[in-house]
């Protein structure tokens, strides 16, 4: 007996060994040993990364995994293993998977930080790229664009990662179509969390591309599900859908400048959004619709104030017989079952029409095309505050169909309401500071188009089946949502939170001291300046955040060297200069960027002081970006040149600040580039700058001005003039506003210093 009870258990553990997986494990320490590993590796294979700083490594991962046993290279410590310098990763073959790798500290060699693919012909199928963090691996100049995650191959995956700080040009992802072998790709982008994009200033800085204008006609079929995106604001688009057949569901975008946008291509699916702003920035966005056959299905938009191209609903004029790089007319599209709270203006239709640019604009570029066969039912509106115009038609909708949807407007009457139906509905509290209304309807008939059968759930995942009704979310008692529980989303090790901590203020005396604490001191800190003459002679360096400032007006005299600056604003450099009296030696520069390897953006606060003899107030080189400079009750006088950012002349929608502030300045006898801030290029998408001068004072400027025009603001979308004093300045233009974009003066006061002009087109380059 005693045998055969032996023997019975040595067959069970024979047969249970043959079923476990046989995992080599094997830790290498270098470029050198990870190559070796990874021209060894067979399928479940683990290579281990030991922990530590891998500097200026070029990993090309290749092999050939099963579903069932795949090769992984992952971090010894997920969080742990850093990879820095001049560094990527490139991935080819099947079933391998990437985990626990920090990206920090460097920039790519090559045109991606990670691809998959090590070849035009080797590409990556079934593999994964989980649980990294790539965070600031920007390239040292801004034009060097580059993408830091490029798809290619079938049926891979980007889960689980933490991606922020591109500030370069180039979408921070895109899925590449470009072969057989990418087409019907089947990509999963799920679970990450797209942390901030600070603005570029300029087109080419979208979160996620999927394909491009030239293989906008190919089918792609990936899913973008369950990510957060928080303040991804490099430009108008932040999905731009260029391909066929994709999915983009359950996704949060949180207090994001910009919109999903169909871009190219057609039938994509946009179901079960959270798009969730603050209902006071007007460039927070929804949906803008371009093309044939997309369903927009179970979203919420929540105080989202964007406006035309970042509306809510945004459905677009076309191009007829359009190009492929440019606008096809929209057809086909469902747009039902969504909810709007305190959203302004949330279905705009005709946007982007341009006929009144026909005469600086080639046939080819003019928007004529309505939208046709489009549906836009089941909708709920509710608006705290009444909006006269929840519908706003820049071209006719002619071809709409309205229908079963309805409005809460507070009792402000609706000037064009395609036959929205006015009810009184109360909010209820859903979680995460959100309420909305999802009773106070049963009445309504739901509109039952072609297909609707389909949309068998709301936005949280109820069944439709049974107790059907308009609006996004259907009426199924208590609702608790945590969607901004940032542990649901990206690596699982790493979190973008950081502690708020109190400023120090360090006073300082003197030079020597000025010096010296600038160079100890935190980001956020404060350095107070004691009353006096502070006699500095080589450039101060400002990297971080930093307050520089005096309550008795202290001097800083700069004697540095001709065209440097007494101020050096450099990638991560925030400045804010206050009660300062700043003088140079009539050579040298008040502040500027740096002339190249301005890698991260800069910020600069001029507020209650006193600028003087300076060649240049404030000189922004070619491809140095700040999100906002403002100068305040602030003086600037015999100065050659004032206010100077117009380097960008690429002519491809770049401009040096997203924000420029003047208000309650004097500007005293400055001969040239009083404030010169240029945009070039005709391109519809880019919207910005912003240009703000307000309750200034220009006397005897602009003597050496050679285009006789005191304030250049070339291209710049949005600018206002409002409540300035113009004297004795001998110019023959105070400023020449673009009519046809967001350019205006008001109240101004011109003496002896010619005039304000509007010209309704101004004749751009064309960027395409």
């Amino acid at each position: 007996m005693k045998k055969i009870i032996l023997s019975f258990n040595l067959c069970f553990l024979l047969m249970t060994c043959s079923n476990l997986e046989v995992t080599n494990s094997t830790r290498v320490s270098n470029i050198d040993e990870l190559n070796t590993a990874i021209k060894n590796s067979e399928a479940g294979d683990n290579i281990v990364l030991t922990n530590g700083i891998w500097k200026d490594v070029e990993i090309k991962f290749t092999g050939k995994g099963t579903k069932e046993n795949p090769i992984t290279l992952s971090a010894e410590t997920a969080g742990k293993v850093f990879i820095e310098g001049v560094s990527n990763l490139a991935i080819s073959g099947d079933y391998l998977e990437v985990s626990g790798l920090f990206f920090r500290n460097g920039h790519a060699p090559s045109q991606n930080v990670i691809a998959f693919r090590t070849s035009p012909k080797e590409v990556a199928n079934h593999c994964k790229v989980t649980n990294c963090v790539i965070l600031d691996f920007n390239n040292l100049e801004r034009d060097q664009d580059n993408l830091w995650v490029q798809l290619y191959g079938k049926h891979n995956e980007l889960s689980n990662c933490y991606i922020a700080g591109k500030t370069n040009g180039g979408p921070t992802l895109r899925v590449d179509l470009k072969g057989n072998q990418s087409i019907r790709n089947y990509h999963k982008i799920i679970n990450n969390h797209f942390g901030p994009r600070p603005r570029k200033g300029g087109a080419r800085g979208e979160t996620i591309q999927l394909g491009s204008s030239f293989t906008s006609m190919s089918p792609s079929n990936t899913l973008i599900a369950n990510n957060l995106f928080e303040e991804c604001n490099g430009e108008v688009e932040i999905i731009s859908s260029k391909t066929n057949f994709n999915i983009i569901k359950n996704n949060i975008f949180y207090k994001s400048e910009g919109s999903v946008v169909t871009r190219h291509g057609n039938y994509v699916a946009v179901d079960g959004n959270y798009f969730i702003g603050d209902g006071k920035n007007d460039q927070f966005g929804g949906i803008r619709i371009i093309n044939t056959g997309h369903w927009i299905t179970n979203n919420l938009f929540y105080k989202i104030k964007g406006k035309n191209f970042r509306s809510p609903i945004a459905i677009m004029n076309g191009i007829p017989k359009s190009p492929l790089n440019r606008y096809n007319q929209v057809t086909d599209v469902v747009v039902a079952y969504n909810t709007f709270v305190d959203s302004d203006s949330p279905w705009q239709f005709g946007v982007g029409q341009n006929l009144s640019q026909a005469d600086v604009l080639p046939k080819s570029e003019i928007r004529s095309a309505r939208a046709l066969r489009t549906e836009v039912v089941n909708n709920i509106i509710y608006n705290s505050v009444g909006n006269a115009n929840p519908i706003i038609e820049h071209d006719k909708a002619d071809g709409v169909t309205f229908a079963s949807n309805i409005i809460d407007n507070n009792g402000v009457e609706i000037e064009n309401n395609h036959g929205l139906i006015s009810k009184e509905l109360t909010l209820t509290d859903i979680g995460t500071a959100l309420a909305v209304p999802t009773s106070g309807f049963d009445d309504i008939e739901i509109y039952n188009g072609f297909d609707f059968e389909t949309i068998t759930e709301d936005l949280i995942g109820n069944s439709r089946s049974k107790s059907n009704q308009i609006g996004a979310i259907l009426n199924t008692g208590n609702i608790s949502l945590d969607l901004l529980d940032k542990t649901k989303y990206g690596a699982d090790w790493f979190s973008n939170e950081v502690e708020a901590k109190d400023p120090k203020t360090h006073t300082v005396a003197n030079s020597a001291e000025l010096n010296t604490k600038l160079k100890e001191a935190e980001s956020g800190d404060i350095i107070d300046l004691t009353e006096g003459v502070f006699q500095v002679s080589n450039s101060l360096v400002i990297n971080k955040t930093i307050t520089i400032q005096s309550k008795n007006k202290a001097e800083i005299v700069y004697s540095g060297a001709a065209e440097t600056p007494a101020f050096s604003l450099q990638p991560y450099g925030k400045l804010t200069l206050k009660g300062i009296k700043l003088k140079g030696n009539n050579t040298n520069y008040a502040f500027a960027s740096l002339k190249k390897n301005m890698s991260n953006h800069f910020g600069l606060d001029v507020l209650d002081s006193e600028i003087s003899n300076f060649n240049y107030a404030l000189r922004v080189y070619k491809q140095s970006f700040s999100e906002e400079i403002a100068f305040k009750n602030t003086s600037i006088s015999n100065c050659e040149n004032g206010i100077e950012l117009s380097e960008e002349t690429n002519d491809r929608g770049d401009y040096n600040t997203e924000y420029l502030t003047i208000d309650n300045c004097q500007f005293t006898n400055v001969k040239q580039n009083v404030i010169d801030y240029y945009r070039g290029g005709y391109d519809e998408s880019t919207i910005g700058g912003n240009l703000l001068v307000t309750n200034s004072t220009f006397t005897n400027c602009g003597a050496k001005e050679k285009n006789k025009r005191l304030l250049n603001h070339n291209g710049i979308v949005n600018v206002n003039i409002t409540k300035n004093t113009f004297k004795n300045n001998k110019v023959q233009f105070v400023s020449i506003l673009w009519g046809a974009k967001n350019n205006v003066a008001s109240e101004n006061n011109l003496m002896d210093s010619g005039q304000i002009k509007t010209e309704e087109n101004l004749v751009m380059k064309l960027m395409y």
